[in-house]
């Protein structure tokens, strides 16, 4: 993917300017989302002439960029002046063992604070502006799927995982992946007009921007789970919502017997695998039912129920209401509400409290 460099813009109509820092091996779908966004905002047609808005992108030695999937982008300048930018944006990429920069970087990214530029992190990239010591006191949004990193590795920060993106004074942070499409048109709306947000999500065949307070799609909570079996127990019960991993097969996959995963689930979790599985697929159920417009049934079917009336009956067990009902916001004993809670009362059957 090659950065567009039309022959004689008209560099005074710019009204968005964006430097984007690429980590090594960042992530490509955050990176692409944010991008195509800006490129389809820049000018009436499909040229990706910067004339509304310009971008460019910048690595520690100017050399190309490699993608966690191991796509190259290029090309790529140093760190240019921050001050030429409206936003600097740090595309985070997958999490070394070290640090997550370079000192170049770090400082790089102090010099931008210091310019009163505001600093966006995509992705991972909030781990950097962590390190880079940016984010005291500010809140930071996370992806659910790595809030247990940050926790670990920066314990006197508190996460936010159940946003797609944060907006905090001139800092940014946004959780990654297509959320990072929303952020764009965020910031093009805001500097371009709401008309060029629009245009681009519907090219992109989005219905439209989601706000920063639109939850995440996933329960965020691995970092409350201690024991690592149950952890990976965990995820792996996440990527098959649809198609739900019974509890001898997901035994065998983490070398442990049922009654070893039953009695681990127990001590962590006060729930059993299939329970614990079971509420998290109707909890991805209700999100699902109030952030889309898709049918009950084919919610149902998603969230791994054998049919719509099997869904129903256990959606009304747990939440106190139908699939209708949680839509229309009729008095859904919502999962929210527990948030503070424990972690086995944050799973446990709602009709347990009752």
């Amino acid at each position: 993917m090659s950065q567009a460099h039309p022959d004689k813009p008209d560099t005074g109509t710019v009204k968005l300017s964006v430097g984007i820092v690429l980590l090594p091996r960042f992530t490509l779908l955050p990176f692409s989302a944010f991008v195509d966004c800006l490129r389809l905002s820049a000018d009436s047609g499909d040229a990706s002439r910067p004339i509304n808005c310009r971008w460019t992108y910048m690595t520690a030695s100017g050399e190309a960029a490699h993608s966690s999937a191991g796509a190259r982008i290029s090309p790529c300048t140093t760190y240019q002046s921050p001050e030429q930018f409206d936003y600097v944006v740090v595309c985070g990429g997958l999490l070394p063992e070290g640090v997550a920069a370079d000192a170049h970087t770090l400082a790089y990214l102090r010099d931008a604070a210091s310019a009163g530029v505001p600093l966006v992190g995509l992705c991972t990239g909030p781990f950097v502006l962590i390190e880079a010591g940016l984010m005291h006191k500010r809140r930071c949004c996370v992806s659910w799927f790595h809030v247990h990193d940050l926790a670990h590795r920066f314990p006197d920060v508190t996460p936010v995982a159940d946003r797609l993106f944060v907006v905090d004074g001139d800092r940014i942070t946004c959780s990654g992946g297509m959320a990072a499409a929303d952020l764009a048109a965020w910031m093009i709306e805001r500097h371009i007009g709401k008309t060029w947000a629009q245009k681009s999500m519907h090219i992109m065949l989005i219905d439209g921007a989601r706000a920063g307070s639109t939850s995440q799609p996933r329960p965020a909570f691995h970092d409350q789970i201690s024991d690592n079996r149950v952890r990976r127990a965990v995820l792996l019960i996440e990527q098959r919502l649809s198609d739900p991993i019974a509890t001898p097969d997901l035994a065998r996959m983490l070398n442990l017997s049922r009654r070893q995963l039953e009695r681990l689930f127990r001590e962590q979790l006060n729930l059993s695998p299939s329970q614990f599985s079971r509420n998290l697929r109707l909890r991805y159920g209700y999100w699902l039912l109030r952030e889309t417009n898709r049918s009950a049934a084919e919610i149902g079917s998603e969230c791994g129920f054998s049919d719509h009336a099997h869904f129903s009956r256990r959606f009304r067990e747990h939440f106190g209401c139908t699939p209708a009902g949680a839509r229309r916001g009729n008095n859904a004993r919502r999962p929210d509400r527990y948030a503070q809670t424990d972690q086995a009362q944050l799973f446990r059957t709602t009709s347990e409290y009752h």
